[in-house]
């Protein structure tokens, strides 16, 4: 698995051991990052981390600052590995999604770009938590990609224009908030 584009490309990433985490592919990044086109200067939110390859090919692409958040030890051994190898001053965060997003909330926290990956056999369940969760950590104009199974999608119940693809077993859901705000 390596970084495809911008500063870092062509650079390894390490995927967490076992079979609990599926990183997202290369060509499905590649494709994901084509249709969001400009994340310079992104404040970046990676949810359900995992390797963290999304949250790192944003900062190859110019995004500002990433936190990247996993509730799995192996997880955050594998964004830890590839942060320090990279040399990115991200944040990354130990902690179940739903406890950093009452946290983020609490403090003011906002984000312009947000990835949610969460485990497929989980993601079905989450939509209604995350949703509400989500909003408040929302910046006016924010971007949200979501990555689920197509057989049992996550369905944010978000206010944004989206735009949904298939790629092989993943279904990308990008959502385009309002650049005014709620």
């Amino acid at each position: 698995m390596r970084v495809v584009g911008g500063s870092l490309r062509g650079r390894k990433l390490a995927a967490p051991r076992g079979r609990a985490t599926r990183p997202t592919p290369e060509r499905v990044r590649e494709a994901v990052f084509s249709i969001l086109a400009d994340v310079s200067g992104d404040i970046v939110l990676d949810l359900f981390a995992g390797s963290g390859a999304m949250a790192i090919e944003a900062m190859s692409r110019g995004a500002a600052h990433a936190t990247l958040v996993d509730s799995s030890p192996a997880a955050i051994a594998a964004i830890r590995r590839n942060v320090d190898a990279l040399g990115l001053g991200v944040e990354v965060l130990h902690q179940r999604v739903q406890q950093f997003l009452r946290n983020a909330r609490t403090y003011g926290r906002q984000y312009d770009l947000v990835f949610v990956d969460p485990p497929y056999s989980q993601a079905a369940a989450l939509g209604p938590a995350l949703t509400g969760a989500l909003t408040p950590v929302l910046a006016p104009g924010a971007r949200v990609v979501v990555e689920s199974d197509p057989r049992a999608p996550l369905k944010l119940g978000l206010a944004a224009d989206s735009d949904e693809r298939r790629y092989g077993d993943s279904l990308i859901e990008i959502f385009h908030t309002n650049p005014h705000g709620p």
